[in-house]
């Protein structure tokens, strides 16, 4: 049994099924286009790698605009399209009807009220739309709720300590000069007099529409502005305030920086969010969901065949897909949008960003979206390493 529809849950529940596993799919929402918060942006080489069809994708983009700090703006164009934006709400529909249709059985609109260990298993309580309730017992239970982690619970050693980043995210109905002007790159604002301790951003969806959101991390330390009082500064800055705001919606991202916290617990497995595959530097997770997917769906069928001691690779299996870059990021990531609050830690993105204008938009999307850090050795690693 999975608990939890997104990216993660539906895309193991496809692969389970596939294997011949019989699977059961549970998520609290009755229809998953429903708060679809994510900004969904993946480069191509990940749509090809998912076999991601059209009828997700929202937009393409051939370039990157980051704009800031200051009045400081940059651009990186390419002539072929470098990624493209998702239906985050049409992704995930598309994942469940692929899980269904190898065989898993979807339970919308179900929530999972507790669970405890068994002998051969676990035994589950979910109450259906309805208020009816039902008593499950699966061999396997993933926890597959994102952030929530709502069967694994928080990990509890301060080594694993979560970090927090709050974001808020507006669709936009614009006219056509807004759009031509927003349509074709993604395009971050960067800088405490943006968006202390965080970023915002543009995105182009479908034609006529944009996503203009604010990402920052949460500061315990000190206190820190309304979210909404700073995208309503954002939407007037980038003079978007004639376009009509037709859906709003936000959402947490909570990862610990090494990701040491524990992946299982007797027989639950933590999938996704849940094991802090969100990556804070960017604020990006779709495809590392389908990352740990992908290495827990041949342990878990392994298990399912009498292999249950496979499972203990699960975490060293996941570290190495990510690899060493994915804890320097998230480095970079604290000392980046947390110290960002000042004149002084403006400039030292400044001096950071300059340092990348040599780069090609290619350059820029390995560096992003790959956390290719060591190819800007000079440039990149003694600011992620607080050298400067």
């Amino acid at each position: 049994m999975i608990v939890g529809a997104g990216p993660a849950g539906a895309d193991l529940a496809w692969r389970l099924a596939s294997g011949g596993a019989d699977v059961v799919l549970v998520d609290r929402l009755a229809d998953l286009t429903r708060a679809a918060f994510s900004s969904a942006a993946l480069p191509m080489a990940a749509v090809r790698e998912h076999h991601l069809p059209e009828a997700v994708i929202a937009a393409r983009w051939h370039g990157w605009q980051l704009m800031g700090p200051g009045s400081q703006r940059r651009l990186w164009m390419a002539d072929e399209p470098l990624g493209a934006v998702l239906d985050f709400g049409a992704l995930r529909q598309w994942l469940a009807q692929r899980a269904a249709a190898a065989g898993a059985r979807l339970r919308l609109g179900w929530c999972c009220e507790g669970w405890e260990p068994m002998a051969a298993g676990a035994r589950v309580w979910l109450r259906g739309p309805d208020g009816q309730r039902s008593v499950w017992q699966p061999r396997w239970l993933v926890d597959a709720t994102g952030q929530q982690r709502a069967l694994l619970g928080d990990p509890v050693h301060p080594a694993d300590r979560l970090v927090a980043g709050v974001g808020v995210e507006w669709l936009l109905q614009v006219d056509s000069q807004s759009w031509r002007r927003w349509g074709d790159q993604l395009s971050f604002m960067l800088g405490s007099d943006w968006v202390p301790q965080g970023y915002g951003w543009v995105f182009p969806m479908q034609p006529g529409v944009l996503k203009l959101g604010i990402c920052r991390l949460q500061d315990p330390a000190r206190p820190q502005p309304p979210l909404q009082g700073l995208l309503l500064q954002l939407q007037r800055r980038l003079e978007l305030t004639e376009a009509t705001v037709f859906d709003r919606h936000g959402g947490l991202v909570r990862s610990s920086i090494r990701r040491r916290e524990p992946h299982q617990r007797g027989p639950l497995l933590g999938l996704g969010d849940a094991v802090s595959t969100a990556n804070l530097l960017g604020g990006e997770g779709i495809r590392h969901a389908f990352s740990s997917s992908a290495a827990l769906a041949p342990l878990l069928l392994g298990a399912l065949a009498g292999d249950a001691e496979g499972l203990r690779s699960y975490p060293r299996r996941l570290r190495r897909r990510f690899g060493w870059r994915w804890s320097l990021s998230g480095r970079l990531a604290e000392r980046t949008w947390l110290g960002l609050r000042s004149p002084e830690a403006d400039r030292r993105l400044e001096r950071l960003l300059g340092g990348l204008e040599a780069c090609n938009a290619e350059d820029l999307s390995a560096l992003l979206f790959n956390y290719r850090f060591e190819r800007y050795g000079l440039r990149a690693l003694p600011y992620a390493l607080g050298w400067r």
